[in-house]
């Protein structure tokens, strides 16, 4: 198979866990971020009363804080947020993971030892996950709408992304290791190695990078919701895509070799 054939496979497979990703985030979701809202606009709207209480220069009836929600036309409904705009995003993002994660699996296949194209992207399908959506989120979890100082986004996504680098990075090296112990130690003996060194790195990591604890007074049970169900969508979207993946790949595979058998059996007549 070439590069091509898991380019195509992971696209198709980003393609499924889109759809599986969507139906996960709206149903169990989607129902957080509206508490989450809630809960912001409460608190936006006994600050504007707070502040119209005191506001005495103003007319009455003229003065005070209003929302406008029709100014403009620039403004999404909460309605096509929650269903064009959040499959948009999905699509995109899992279009985007599929296509990396085949082509890295191309570029594992043969190269994991003895294991078949099939087992490499699975293997490459777990280490992704783990490396680039659960450890990161056990470090820095996703934060539902007022949740956060606006003054340090920048800082927190910085933290956020520069976390996935190292993360990554140490998983190559584990993965690299690993193989590398093979010969020596055997497969299972390698296989905990590089787990081990990857888990004794990221904890290091997860002591030096800076910790962002921005909750404030937020619910502590819609904080929980939400971030479960933000990991839930996170590990429907990589699991589909490693098993759809992993499976067009074992096709594929299957393919290839009843053709080769084929034609040996041609040849021989």
């Amino acid at each position: 198979m070439n590069p091509r054939t898991f380019l195509v496979h992971g696209l198709l497979a980003g393609l499924v866990a889109a759809v599986a990703a969507f139906v996960v985030a709206y149903t169990v979701g989607e129902p957080q971020i509206d508490a989450a809202i809630d809960l912001e606009e409460a608190a936006s709207a006994t600050a504007d009363h707070d502040h119209a209480d005191h506001d005495h220069g103003d007319e009455a009836g003229a003065g005070g804080h209003t929302h406008a929600h029709g100014d403009g036309g620039t403004s999404v409904s909460r309605a096509n947020q929650s269903t064009f705009g959040l499959a948009t995003a999905i699509l995109a993002l899992s279009l985007a993971y599929g296509g990396v994660l085949g082509l890295v699996a191309a570029f594992a296949a043969g190269r994991l030892g003895r294991l078949s194209a099939a087992g490499s992207t699975a293997v490459v399908s777990l280490v992704a996950f783990v490396a680039y959506a659960l450890v990161p989120f056990l470090k820095y979890p996703a934060t539902p709408p007022a949740v956060g100082d606006g003054d340090t986004i920048g800082e927190r996504t910085a933290l956020y992304f520069g976390f996935v680098l190292v993360s990554v990075v140490v998983a190559v090296a584990a993965v690299v290791l690993a193989v590398t112990l093979v010969p020596r130690l055997g497969g299972y003996a390698a296989v905990v190695a590089g787990t081990a060194a990857y888990i004794a790195a990221m904890v290091v990591a997860g002591h030096l990078f800076a910790t962002v604890n921005e909750v404030g007074d937020f619910p502590a049970d819609v904080l929980w919701f939400f971030r479960r169900d933000a990991l839930l969508t996170v590990a429907t979207t990589w699991g589909v895509l490693g098993v759809v993946l992993t499976g067009l790949v074992r096709r594929a595979q299957n393919q290839q070799a009843v053709a080769a058998a084929r034609r040996e059996a041609a040849l021989a007549l």
